[in-house]
């Protein structure tokens, strides 16, 4: 670049300082006072990443939160592509690509849409297909729980409460509060980040040596997301449908799903003490949480939620203050004629023990 440019003793001079740039390799870097204010840090904590702006450095959280929210917006709507879903065919096809050479970045991609293509289709399933014989049910069940439990697998924490979903919907109330249970003590282990919020320092020490998709899986909690087109839970149709007329999706905080179906299962169990100290354990988080567990575009729905709950014990007056609430909140899915119509059917009930 400089032969035909410079010439004489400053050619000389110059090239015998590129020469020795070379012979230093990537430490020439550090003799730049702007960039060696950069890398020293990175240089002194290995649990640190060099960002692409200056004077600043990133923690490992920051990091892989970044990339997990990237992660999730490729998430696409899987109900449009399957035309027949009763012929789909997926397990096989997941095993084979979870064995291809990978960089850290396609693995993780791939796992978490696995993962949600995998609940999409298991709950496509239960929608679809009109049930006739004992057996036709018993095979069909056993694909849709092992379709579950693969999405488990590649997927986070929070994955395993669509098996919680799908036993309450299907009456194993047993099942479901193990499932809802065993994820709750996940939930609340100091190195678990929720949205992005949590203990980094913890976080560090337990991630130290982890691979990219171990710590995605084990150490990351995201929203619940339910797909308008398909029913989860019968509790929450006419919220789903509400969203559905803005193009929304519901998307629930995993600590609000496992309360709620904590308390519908245990009431339908007649485990009345259990069932209250759930609602108690929903209504206390709803009203001391810092929004690290429901951030706050979603505490409309989390509020509907603990209305939902309130009703279904009894608790008609505790329910309208709730629906009130959640109507203050921001209008981030939308729900506001859902809201309405359950406040308007309490009202009526009010009124009519009243009358009575």
């Amino acid at each position: 670049m400089f032969l035909n440019k410079i010439v004489g003793a400053a050619r000389e001079s110059l090239l015998e300082q590129l020469d020795q740039y070379y012979r230093l390799g990537v430490s020439c870097l550090l003799l730049s006072p702007t960039i060696r204010s950069i890398l020293e840090p990175a240089l002194y904590n290995l649990s640190l990443v060099i960002p692409s702006s200056e004077g600043q450095c990133n923690d490992i959280s920051c990091n892989d939160g970044c990339i997990l929210r990237e992660i999730v917006m490729l998430r696409f709507d899987f109900y449009d592509e399957v035309v027949d879903v009763k012929h789909f065919i997926f397990k096989k096809s997941v095993d084979t690509v979870l064995h291809l050479s990978l960089s850290p970045y396609q693995s993780v991609t791939l796992q978490y849409l696995t993962a949600d293509c995998l609940v999409q289709a298991a709950f496509m399933i239960v929608n679809s297909v009109h049930y006739f014989k004992h057996k036709y049910v018993y095979c069909l069940d056993r694909k849709i729980c092992n379709m579950l439990k693969l999405s488990l697998q590649v997927g986070t924490i929070p994955h395993s409460l669509y098996l919680a979903l799908y036993y309450h919907r299907t009456g194993r109330y047993n099942e479901a509060l193990y499932i809802t249970n065993q994820t709750k003590r996940r939930l609340s282990e100091p190195h678990v980040m929720h949205n992005g919020m949590g203990d980094s320092y913890r976080y560090r020490e337990y991630v130290s040596g982890l691979s990219l998709s171990k710590r995605i899986k084990n150490a990351w909690v995201l929203p619940i997301i339910f797909h308008p087109k398909i029913c989860y839970i019968e509790e929450l149709t006419l919220e789903q449908l509400a969203a559905f007329q803005h193009s929304r999706y519901l998307q629930i905080p995993p600590c609000v799903i496992v309360e709620m179906l904590s308390v519908l299962s245990h009431n339908r169990l007649g485990n009345r003490s259990q069932c209250l100290q759930s609602l108690t354990d929903l209504q206390t988080l709803m009203l001391y949480d810092d929004e690290r567990y429901v951030p706050l575009e979603r505490r409309s729905i989390s509020w509907q939620i603990l209305g939902i709950c309130q009703q279904v014990v009894g608790d008609l007056h505790g329910a309208l203050q709730s629906y009130e609430v959640s109507l203050k909140q921001e209008p981030f899915h939308f729900i506001q004629e859902a809201t309405n119509s359950r406040i308007e059917w309490v009202k009526q009930q009010l009124q009519r023990d009243v009358d009575m």
